[in-house]
């Protein structure tokens, strides 16, 4: 994951994301997480949270060498699916401000944005059960 990461820490002057600062052991320990494989390389990774009817997704990172490939796409969708699996109507997740071409893919899957600060933008996506 942290690799996913380091691009948009160099560019963005050295800060570091929250989720470059995970334990990432425990992440996995405690929240389903899934990983997306080509051959025996792991390219991409998911982690969700579901509470109270709703389900977040806590990170969502694909390998430098496998961005642009739709894997973050089909993560996505999966994501989607779990969330539908679990009866939840609303998915949630949070990116950083600074992170524009994240915000635009998740409007294209048909995010919505719902709040922003000064770090965060936050996204929504209904779910239909169906």
């Amino acid at each position: 994951m942290e690799s996913a990461y380091k691009g948009y820490q160099e560019r963005m002057g050295g800060l570091r994301l929250p989720p470059m600062d995970l334990d990432y052991k425990s992440e996995i320990e405690n929240y389903p997480t899934w990983v997306a494989e080509s051959g025996n390389d792991i390219v991409g990774g998911l982690t969700m949270s579901f509470e109270n009817g709703q389900a977040s997704i806590a990170n969502i990172a694909v390998s430098p060498v496998a961005q642009g490939q739709g894997i973050g796409g089909e993560l996505m969708r999966f994501a989607e699916s779990k969330a539908k699996e679990n009866g939840v109507t609303d998915l949630h997740l949070a990116t950083h401000v600074l992170l524009h071409e994240n915000v635009s893919l998740y409007q294209y899957l048909g995010w919505t944005e719902t709040n922003r600060d000064e770090t965060r933008v936050y996204m929504q996506k209904k779910i239909s059960t169906r």
